[in-house]
């Protein structure tokens, strides 16, 4: 019973976090992200698709990798720290290139590229986490 306790709290705990994960993104971008997907816009769909996985990416690692609930929460806030880090130093970069404005018009390839870059994010973060 304990057992079944356990999985049921880390999975709703989970879920909780990503839910958290993907609504601090959603208030990093000028634009609502719900809205522009229901316009069809394949870039914020890639861009939000990217950073969904990213998150479930960080936050699977840190599930796996500790068994008590505490641990995963903070190493998770951890890596989605280094996530939002990723966007913000990826916004710095680009000076000419305002990322939120090029997914709101629709660029794909800002789409594509933002995507990889949580994507890549999450795999070097979740390395540190083991």
């Amino acid at each position: 019973m304990v057992v079944v306790t356990n999985i049921v709290v880390s999975v709703i705990v989970i879920f909780l976090l990503q839910l958290i994960g993907m609504l601090i993104f959603s208030w990093m971008t000028p634009f609502k992200d719900l809205e522009e997907l229901r316009k069809g816009n394949m870039a914020v769909g890639l861009a939000l698709g990217g950073k969904f996985l990213a998150t479930a990416i960080i936050l699977g690692v840190s599930a796996y990798t500790n068994t008590s609930i505490w641990y995963m929460m903070l190493w998770f806030a951890v890596g989605y720290v280094c996530l939002i880090a990723a966007y913000w130093l990826f916004e710095l970069i680009t000076p000419g290139l305002k990322i939120s404005e090029h997914l709101q018009k629709g660029n794909t390839a800002i789409g594509i590229l933002l995507c990889f870059v949580f994507l890549g994010t999450s795999f070097a973060v979740s390395s540190l986490i083991v």
